[in-house]
Order: C-alpha cells, then structure tokens, then sequence
C-alpha cells in the first residue's frame, strides 16, 4: 500500500476565507478575553484587563486589524513541571494580548478544525474529554470481543518538540484561505522556530490534534482500522490478530516518519487485550471490566485519607471530592467508594459564598439523578 506524500490527501473540505475581519472586531475579541478568564479572575493581569476592558480591547483590535501583532520566543515564561514522572517544559505566554488573541481566533475556526478530525480523538477538545473516549473505548471491547482480541498500542518520541512547523502550516492552508489569518497564524505557529510548539496554550493543544489528522484517516479509511482511538499523541489500536496490527504498525511508522517527520518511541507494545488489559486515558481496559489507573488511585489516596481526619472541609478539597467522583463513575469501583467516599459522607464544606454544606458522594450519572428526581 502506497504512502501518501502530502499533507494534502486526506483535506479536501472546502477552505474557510473572508473571516480575519471578524476575528478582530471588538465584539469577538470581547468574548475571547470572557472565555480566556474562565477560572482565572485571580491572576493579576486578568485582573488588569478586568478593570479597564474597553481600553484593553480597542487597542487589540487596533494592533491586529493594522497587522502590527508579533510574538517573540523571549515572551514565552519557562516553567517546568513533572508529569507522568518526566519533566515537560511548559511555555506560557501572557494573557494579554497573547492568549486573548489565540482564543478570538479559535472562536471563529474552530468548528472547521474539529470537522477535519475523527471521533475518536480526544485531547481538549469540548464535549470529547478522557470520559467521553474511555466511554468509545468500552463500548468497542464489550460489542466485539473478536476484532478487539490483540491491542497495539503506542506514542510518538518526544511529540511536541518534534512538530515541522513547516509541515504543520500546510495543514492550516489546507482549511483556510484568508491571507490575513493566514499571516497571524504563521507568526503563532513560527514563534518557537521552525520546529516545536510549546506546551501551555490554546493553540498547541489545536496543533497538536491537527498535526497528525492525516495519520488519523490514513488509519481509519485506508488501512481499515475499525477501532483507532488517539489521545493527543498516545494511540490505541484494536484488531483480531498480531499479524494484522504488525502491519498497521509498520504503515503507521512510515507515514509517520514520511509525512509527519515524526518517529514511533521504540517502546510500542502488541498485547492481547483482556489478558494485560489497556492502559489509556487515566483507566485499565480488561474488556469486561474497567479498573482506575493505578497512577490515579494512588493520587486519590494521597488527595482523600487526609480528609477523614477533618471536621470542615475546604471549596478546593469538596472539588477534589468530586473530581474523584468522576473518575470512578466510569469504571469498576464499588469497592474504592466504599473505601474512600464513604468515610467522607458525614462531612461539610464551606463553598465559595460562605456557605456551609453537606459532601455528596453520590457518583450516579446526571442522567440517572434526572430521572429519580422527575419520579
């Protein structure tokens, strides 16, 4: 089976034009700078643009509708953090104008981005989280055991510092025509140079779901794959024999390396699916069963013991409550509620008004607890 040479092949939607304008207007920009606070009215610079909004914004229309807008690399603030027991550089810039303007872009293109990807890719996008994959991922193990005996399963070396940007802004023209974004976009996408997007914004989570789109169908439509699951760059693959995801994976690697200029870690794994089980988006996969990740049991228990001994809890800590609630909806987890919810039934918390109220440790679905209260 021959390998696509572009990026072009599998993006043949109508690209969107005319919508720079509407990107900069005042009232987009508006509602950029209202969804990019979410959650963040304590941080000084929000608060800044918080109290004088007006000014903030006319000048951000004026700087982007005269193309004057530029980002440096020096205006990335460097933090490192330890995820998953590896430290990850993340690079975050600041709020205003720089995250205001990712968001009034992603406002207005969104929708055709996510039109270009599958189903089952997962990572930031709304509506499409862990829940909603390992929700996909179930529902394949329990209606087709057969095509879902073997799992290949594995990432890409160092993803997001391997990105082409070259590569990646052809991707973009291939869903947008309009010069003007076009030229914005290039300068987020170049920021960095001409490799890598850094971790910690808006737009590289969107670049990183788009960049290996291609690979996405390539999978789906010309090798067949039934059951291809992707969470940013960590890839799940379902079929019946090992012989069949061997040459998926060999497929996989050269257009990998062929059109995405990106390598397979060697530490890819072919597996029988309910003798192993599957570890993919926070939970353990056995087919008939589902366990929490042993990763994030082990921070529930640090998160939760410590509260038995507390007579009021905190907002934060009640949050955490429910966090975990979510976690162990979606798996087999009788046992772990009734080992580490129950202990917490009879405590209170105080919410962000000051109010005091009762932990709830119910962890039925909205859609249950909807249907008991209309009875």
């Amino acid at each position: 089976m021959s390998t696509p040479k572009t990026t072009k092949e599998y993006t043949k939607m109508k690209r969107i034009g005319n919508i720079y304008d509407k990107i900069v207007s005042y009232e987009n920009l508006l509602n950029a700078h209202l969804r990019a606070r979410k959650k963040k009215g304590r941080y000084i610079e929000v608060k800044e643009v918080n109290e004088n909004t007006e000014e903030y914004l006319k000048n951000l229309h004026f700087i982007l509708a005269n193309e004057f807008y530029y980002i440096n690399s020096s205006d990335y603030k460097r933090e490192i953090i330890i995820d998953k027991g590896k430290e990850r550089e993340i690079l975050k810039l600041s709020y205003y104008p720089h995250r205001i303007v990712q968001w009034a872009i992603m406002l207005q293109i969104e929708d055709r981005f996510l039109k270009s990807l599958i189903l089952d890719t997962y990572a930031s996008i709304e509506e499409r989280g862990l829940h909603f994959g390992a929700r996909r991922v179930k529902n394949a193990l329990r209606k087709d055991p057969q095509g879902t005996k073997y799992c290949l399963k594995l990432d890409m070396k160092k993803y997001y510092p391997s990105i082409d940007n070259e590569i990646l802004f052809e991707i973009v023209k291939t869903k947008i025509k309009d010069k003007k974004l076009l030229r914005l976009i290039s300068i987020i996408i170049f920021s960095m140079g001409a490799k890598g997007q850094p971790i910690g914004s808006l737009w590289s989570q969107w670049a990183g779901n788009l960049y290996l789109s291609q690979l996405d169908h390539y999978v789906k439509e010309k090798l067949k794959g039934k059951y291809y699951f992707r969470y940013c760059d960590d890839i799940v693959i379902f079929g019946s024999s090992k012989e069949e995801l061997r040459k998926i994976l060999k497929e996989v690697t050269e257009i990998a390396g062929a059109v995405l200029n990106l390598k397979i870690k060697e530490n890819y794994q072919i597996f029988p699916t309910r003798v192993r089980g599957v570890d993919f988006l926070g939970y353990r996969f056995f087919g008939d069963f589902i366990l929490l990740r042993k990763r994030v049991l082990k921070q529930m228990k640090r998160k939760l013991i410590p509260l038995r001994d507390k007579t009021i809890l905190t907002n934060s800590e009640n949050s955490a409550i429910n966090s975990y609630k979510g976690w162990l909806k979606f798996c087999d987890s009788y046992r772990l509620r009734e080992k580490y919810l129950v202990p917490l039934k009879d405590k209170f918390y105080i919410d962000i008004k000051g109010n005091k109220r009762r932990v709830d440790i119910n962890v039925r679905s909205r859609r249950k607890r909807k249907k008991n209260n209309n009875n």
